[in-house]
C-alpha cells in the first residue's frame, strides 16, 4: 500500500482515525511507523494528505491532515466483455491502479454466461479489488462499476442515458498498430469509452453494433492477446494521449 485509504466517516471530528485489521498490519509490518511518524493517507473520493502515528497497539490510532485535494477523475471509461472469473479478479486492482473513471461490465456472444453468477462480481470482492488498485497508485477515486448481462440493450439504450463522450473507441485485433495519428486526435477535453471485448474477440454483428453508436475501432496489431494485457497496453496509451 503506497496510500491507506479511509472511509469517510472513519474520520473523527478532531481528524483521528483508527486502523485495525490488514491496514493496521501493513502500517506495522511494512511501513513499520513508529508513534509520530507520517504515512500517507486518502479519504475515498475525498482529499489526500498525510496522517501522524499517534498511537500502537491493537488498533493503530492516526491524526490526520487532508491537505492534498482531491484527484481528478480519470477521463476514460471502460465497457469490458466479462472475461473468466479469475481473470476478472485479478484485472480489479489492475484497472483501478491504471484509472478508469466508470467500468461497465457486459456480456458478449463469446463470453460464457456462467461467468456473471461468479463471486468476483459481489460487490465486496469489487471493492477490496478496486482498493487495492487505488492503494498501490495513491489514488482516491474509486471507479463506479455496474453489470450488464444484455449486450444491445447495454449499447441502444443504457449508454445512451448517460453523459455524451468526446470519442469512443473499440478494440479489436487488425493490421494496424494502434494509430499514432489517432492518439494524437484524440479530443482534448471531454470523456472517452473504450470498450474491450472477450479474449476471442467481438463477433462481427457486435462490432456492426457498436459502430452504428459511434465507436471507432482501433487496433494494437494482429495478436490477440489476453484481457489484462490489452487493457494494460490500450489505457497506458490512451492516458499518454490524454496527458
Amino acid at each position: 500500500m503506497n496510500l491507506i485509504l479511509l472511509e469517510p466517516d472513519e474520520i473523527q471530528a478532531d481528524g483521528t482515525a483508527r486502523l485495525s485489521g490488514a491496514r493496521a498490519r501493513h502500517v506495522r509490518e511494512v511501513l513499520k511507523a513508529a508513534p509520530g511518524q507520517a504515512i500517507r493517507v486518502g479519504v475515498i473520493d475525498g482529499p489526500k494528505g498525510t496522517a501522524a502515528v499517534i498511537a500502537d497497539g491493537q488498533e493503530i490510532r492516526l491524526q490526520c491532515e487532508l491537505n492534498g485535494g482531491i484527484p481528478s477523475l480519470p477521463r476514460v471509461d471502460l465497457l469490458l466483455a466479462l472475461p473468466r472469473p479469475k481473470v476478472m479478479n485479478r484485472l480489479w486492482p489492475v484497472l483501478a491502479s491504471l484509472g478508469v473513471g466508470r467500468i461497465f461490465i457486459s456480456n458478449a456472444w463469446k463470453t460464457e454466461r456462467c461467468y456473471f453468477d461468479s463471486h468476483v462480481l459481489e460487490p465486496a470482492q469489487i471493492r477490496a479489488g478496486l482498493m487495492e488498485g487505488l492503494q498501490q497508485a495513491q489514488d482516491t477515486r474509486l471507479p463506479q462499476v455496474s453489470v450488464h448481462r444484455r449486450f444491445k440493450k447495454l449499447i441502444e439504450d443504457e449508454l445512451a442515458g448517460l453523459e455524451s463522450y468526446a470519442a469512443r473507441l473499440v478494440a479489436q485485433p487488425g493490421p494496424r498498430f494502434f494509430p499514432i495519428d489517432w492518439l494524437s486526435g484524440l479530443p482534448a477535453a471531454g470523456r472517452v469509452l473504450l470498450a474491450v471485448g472477450p479474449e476471442g474477440g467481438w463477433i462481427p454483428s457486435e462490432l456492426e453494433l457498436l459502430a452504428a453508436h459511434g465507436f471507432t475501432p482501433v487496433s494494437w496489431g494482429p495478436r490477440t492477446l489476453r484481457t489484462d494485457t490489452a487493457c494494460s497496453v490500450l489505457l497506458g496509451f490512451l492516458h499518454i494521449a490524454l496527458g
